[in-house]
């Protein structure tokens, strides 16, 4: 009986005393394998359908490694080198993108992310906090909570520092995948899950979370929360610059079109079409009232943000006397105006 999966992969990862997972690093995942790869992998694992993490042996591995030679040089190249491995091992079967029900579809999940087969909401990451326990990322690795006070002990008393870098349900994206093309300047700021597209910037004060992300080209100076991606950029060689913060959530994705900027301390709740500007300091929700000006600077009408989501050409600025939001265009506000009852 042939096997047809949305995803699988073979990782190696941290458990607990307890056996549970902590974490799991997937070198190679798959979108969509081949039903050849997929119903060998089933076959020799017992795999019985649905969305299963069962625990690989380093004999099973090497089984299959063995078998998928002829089917999967690379995959079969991994199992080999995972054989070898002295941490637990895991096959992640997901037959649908459902919701998820274990750590290790979780950070399957998060992998496809950053390994670009998948952008942002492109999933589904219906329960994913629970499944992500809070551990200490440390010098060491993936360390249970509960199980740190001992560590560092064992590790002093050795001569030894555990260093602990973070407290947190997710690791960040560099000790897992580096995409190509890409510039990170503090990579303790990019989580695993984020979407990092080539030709992407992120300075030092920049931050982009799991489920966010940029197509690239771009500049990334400030924040980019889940639900969010940045489009590609045409100004300064090719540079989307966003320096605010840029806020998702739920089931909606807040686009920001080509060649947009977004100032320092500004932010946006809508999604902008391309060659839009937000003067900094300016935050944007939906039902921000904006008043639309003409190429006089006379006030044409006033609307709500979310009428203005995805329209091109537009600079958004606060009137330092008024402290109205207002909005000018390359177009007169007129015509916006009629663009806009015309899409209506």
């Amino acid at each position: 009986m042939s096997t047809t999966l949305f995803s699988l992969a073979f990782g190696v990862g941290t458990q607990n005393r307890q056996s549970n997972w902590l974490e799991v690093f997937y070198a190679q995942p798959l979108l969509k394998p081949s039903t050849e790869l997929a119903t060998a992998a089933a076959q020799l694992l017992g795999y019985t359908g649905g969305n299963q993490a069962i625990s690989l042996s380093n004999n099973q591995a090497a089984e299959l490694a063995e078998a998928l030679k002829s089917i999967d040089a690379g995959q079969s190249a991994l199992l080999t080198r995972l054989a070898e491995s002295q941490k637990p091992l895991v096959a992640t079967f997901l037959a649908e993108d459902s919701a998820l029900t274990s750590t290790p579809e979780a950070y399957l999940k998060l992998h496809l992310l950053s390994h670009r087969l998948v952008k942002p909401h492109g999933l589904n990451l219906t329960g994913i906090f629970p499944l992500l326990p809070n551990v200490a990322w440390t010098s060491h690795g993936a360390v249970d909570l509960a199980e740190l006070a001992e560590r560092q002990l064992e590790a002093r008393l050795k001569g030894d520092l555990l260093e602990v870098f973070s407290v947190d349900k997710f690791p960040k994206m560099t000790d897992y995948v580096v995409p190509a093309g890409v510039r990170i300047a503090d990579s303790a700021r990019v989580r695993l899950g984020a979407y990092v597209g080539e030709g992407t910037t992120v300075m030092h004060e920049g931050f982009i979370n799991f489920n966010g992300g940029t197509e690239g080209p771009g500049m990334i100076e400030g924040r980019v929360s889940a639900g969010v991606l940045v489009g590609k950029g045409s100004d300064l060689g090719g540079g989307c610059s966003t320096m605010g913060t840029l806020s998702g959530g739920g089931n909606i994705i807040i686009s920001v079109g080509e060649g947009c900027l977004i100032g320092a301390n500004a932010g946006i709740g809508i999604p902008l079409g391309d060659r839009n500007t937000v003067e900094a300091g300016l935050y944007i929700t939906a039902g921000t009232k904006v008043a639309l000006l003409d190429a006089d600077n006379q006030l044409v009408k006033t609307v709500k943000a979310r009428e203005l989501a995805g329209q091109t050409d537009l600079l958004f600025r606060r009137n330092s006397q008024t402290g109205a939001v207002e909005c000018k265009s390359h177009k007169s506000a007129i015509e916006l105006n009629e663009a806009l009852h015309a899409h209506n």
